[in-house]
């Protein structure tokens, strides 16, 4: 169940790091320097743009190690099992092919 909601979070990345780069640019072009609602607002606005940005450092840092973990755990189960890493990579590769022949 895990790998079916990677697509979103991936997409929920991108969104992220989206609304991060406008934010970063209107608060670059917009507001009157010298109006004080103005500064209490860039400043709680920069405060929550850091924020996201450190969340979305650690996800991503989170998202690596589970990849990396599978890996290490496949490769384990190949290493004792390779007769069966070479059916499942044999049937892979037919249904593959199978579906790349459909077309």
């Amino acid at each position: 169940m895990a790998t079916s909601t990677e697509p979103n979070e991936s997409r929920l990345d991108d969104d992220l790091t989206l609304l991060t780069e406008t934010l970063e640019e209107v608060l670059k072009s917009s507001g009157d320097p010298a109006d004080q609602k103005y500064i209490e607002l860039k400043t709680k606005a920069e405060q929550a743009l850091h924020d996201v940005k450190s969340r979305l450092s650690e996800a991503s840092d989170t998202y690596y190690y589970r990849a990396k973990q599978a890996v290490y755990t496949a490769d384990d189960y190949v290493h004792e099992k390779p007769w069966h890493g070479i059916g499942v990579g044999a049937t892979v590769g037919l249904v593959i092919g199978l579906l790349l022949a459909r077309r």
